[in-house]
């Protein structure tokens, strides 16, 4: 038994559950918030056969795919505020960052 924990962003989210769902995966939506970009993500918390693994992962990949995004940086902490312009620059958001981890029990109540 594995533990996939998926961390997508908000946009990606209702994609990736429907496909799961539709392929008969049980999953927990847990909303969260990044650190860099301090905006919203969905984690996902799917308990897996050892054998479901890859297909669940292969999903994941698929539906949540990489953009660019233009973002505002934010104001440096304790540096001199008149002198900073933020000036919007192009990052890459959305994917999926995934973790696998071995499951010692599982019970379903």
């Amino acid at each position: 038994m594995r533990l996939v924990v998926a961390v997508v962003q908000d946009k990606d989210a209702p994609r990736v559950l429907q496909v799961l769902v539709d392929k008969g995966y049980r999953a927990t939506k847990l909303a969260s918030t990044g650190g860099f970009l301090k905006e919203g993500n969905t984690t996902l918390l799917l308990g897996v056969g050892d054998d479901a693994v890859e297909e669940v992962v292969a999903i994941i990949k698929q539906t949540c795919k990489s953009r660019e995004q233009l973002v505002t940086p934010l104001t440096p902490v304790g540096g001199p505020v008149d002198s900073y312009v933020p000036y919007p620059v192009e990052v890459l958001v959305g994917g999926a960052t995934i973790f696998v981890l071995s499951v010692e029990r599982y019970e379903r109540a």
